[in-house]
């Protein structure tokens, strides 16, 4: 049986959504944070960082949650990892580029706005993020020219993983008018049946 621990409103939220794709039953583990259930020695006991998301599939434990989402591609739904090396490589790529280059200052951005009170708020943390995120952007919006995903004719984990980092803009109010491809794409992604139903988690 899959296991799931985190929050769908969180990072653990895209591995939420790769479950509903690959159509698997699983079980939500809340943890409450603020009772620190993610530091609990039984917790720690699977994921010592203490942090999540955590994956169990019977025995097996895996976390962070981009490798999560690859075990579960490749264990139960392969035709999202593309059809060749080559799409495997880019699907890679593309997963590996979002959580390295385009979350962190989109991240940053989010803390700040949406969890630090306005009084509180590093001025020069969001500005140092949001001129980042143009850039990044761009090299999003073209590699989106002329196709509906990233990688193939064929929604696969580049799109699942870059598009829940992408879709976080909305949370902090940046404009995606200037990247049609994004907007396009992303609207198309939401009508997917798996992620109407990770949303109703969230």
């Amino acid at each position: 049986m899959l296991n799931i621990y985190g929050s769908p409103r969180s990072s653990s939220g895209r591995c939420f959504w790769c479950l509903e794709e690959i159509g698997e039953k699983y079980h939500y583990k809340p943890l409450n944070f603020k009772e620190k259930e993610h530091k609990s020695p039984e917790y720690l006991k699977i994921n010592p960082n203490g942090k999540a998301p955590t994956l169990t599939d019977g025995d097996f434990v895996i976390w962070e949650s981009i490798a999560i989402n690859f075990y579960l591609a490749e264990t139960y739904k392969p035709e999202l990892l593309g059809t060749d090396n080559k799409q495997r490589g880019l699907v890679h790529q593309w997963s590996f580029w979002g959580i390295a280059e385009l979350q962190p200052p989109i991240i940053n951005s989010f803390i700040q706005l949406v969890f630090v009170p306005k009084e509180r708020r590093d001025n020069q943390v969001i500005e140092k993020a949001t001129a980042k995120i143009p850039g990044l952007l761009k090299v999003l919006n073209d590699a989106l020219e002329g196709k509906n995903y990233l990688v193939g004719d064929n929604f696969t984990l580049a799109d699942l993983n870059v598009a829940s980092i992408a879709a976080v803009c909305s949370e902090i109010k940046f404009d995606l008018t200037a990247y049609k491809n994004i907007q396009t794409w992303l609207t198309q992604i939401s009508e997917r049946s798996a992620f109407k139903k990770y949303q109703k988690l969230c």
